[in-house]
């Protein structure tokens, strides 16, 4: 089959790699069909992931269509399906506790092992959710926006919380849409501008520029000074996510969508007068996907306007690389692979 693999950091090729072959009990062959590419993606390919060893096949955000089952597993061969990327031991106390998306074993598809950049994939059935009537492209943009609609279920605001979601790329975005899909009153903080004329314009998000004042300028405008009740950083920046604990307001919630390898400092007077709830939030759960694709089949969320770039297997090697450092009206780009 044919495969899109990073060699090493900066080399990304498209080669000829032996098909999956026949998937044992419990699992299932996939033919792929489309993979949206992830910020993951891009630091995989410029060497900036640090648990990643190469060469390694990417892509975890993925739709396609079952072509061969194992025993035991209750599927159709030819069922539309959305994969789900995080792939759970089943035993540890995460998965005892209901919650594979943070197992202590865990391996997400296209990180800890190959993933679905190719023609091809073994998955395990319990991975495997049918679209139910989603196009197989919009399947595939499922996965990224489960992490947004994950991080506001695990916020568990009341309708009209006032709500600040620092960030605007992919991740961001979704938790925006999704935190207005449950009723909170959503603001958008970024550095950049273009980014928040997109959110704004063509997603009718309410915007705080953080080029034009200091973001906590912003916040104190913004809320009469009494801070956000909840607030999600999704940046992936140190700075940023230390600055967070500032913007919420007494009795409020802070929600860290991404993950930084720095060690977080914040001053624990400031936390403990606010009584903050500071939560940490994982990859997403099986509730997590039905409920985007739910909200993908009702309109809810505009993805038409989110997917931006697009491209095929073959084209995926100069385009990546181009893209990675081409940021310019890029938000969400997918491969056509099949």
């Amino acid at each position: 089959m044919k495969a899109v693999v990073c060699r090493s950091p900066g080399e990304l090729v498209l080669e000829d790699r032996p098909a999956p072959g026949a998937p044992p009990a419990g699992w299932a062959l996939v033919a792929v069909s489309h993979v949206g590419i992830c910020g993951t993606d891009y630091h995989i390919f410029e060497g900036k992931h640090p648990f990643l060893a190469y060469p390694r096949i990417m892509g975890h955000e993925v739709s396609g269509t079952v072509v061969e089952i194992g025993e035991d597993v209750d599927l159709a061969v030819g069922e539309p399906v959305i994969i789900n990327p995080y792939l759970a031991c089943g035993k540890c106390i995460a998965c005892l506790h209901g919650k594979p998306n943070c197992c202590v074993r865990i391996e997400v598809l296209g990180v800890h092992r190959d993933g679905a950049m190719a023609e091809q994939i073994l998955v395990p059935a319990r991975n495997l959710y049918p679209a139910n009537g989603l196009s197989l492209a919009d399947a595939a943009a499922v996965e990224f926006l489960a992490i947004g609609a994950h991080a506001v279920r695990r916020a568990r605001a009341e309708p009209g919380a006032r709500t600040l979601v620092i960030g605007a790329g992919p991740i961001g975005l979704g938790a925006a849409l999704f935190a207005r899909i449950a009723g909170l009153d959503v603001s958008l903080l970024d550095m950049s501008t273009e980014r928040l004329d997109f959110a704004k314009g063509e997603l009718g998000l309410a915007t705080l520029d953080g080029s034009q004042k200091a973001a906590a300028e912003l916040v104190r405008e913004a809320t009469g000074g009494e801070g956000f009740d909840v607030v999600f950083d999704a940046t992936g920046n140190t700075a940023s996510v230390q600055s967070a604990f500032a913007h919420v307001a007494h009795g409020g919630t802070l929600v860290l969508v991404s993950v930084v390898k720095d060690d977080i400092v914040f001053s624990d007077p400031e936390f403990h007068k606010r009584e903050m709830t500071l939560i940490g939030s994982r990859n997403a759960l099986k509730v997590d996907f039905d409920h985007v694709a739910a909200s993908i089949r009702n309109g809810a969320v505009p993805l038409a306007k989110l997917v931006t770039h697009r491209t095929t297997l073959a084209g995926t090697p100069d385009d990546l690389a181009r893209w990675a450092h081409e940021k310019s009206g890029l938000i969400k780009a997918v491969i056509e692979v099949g």
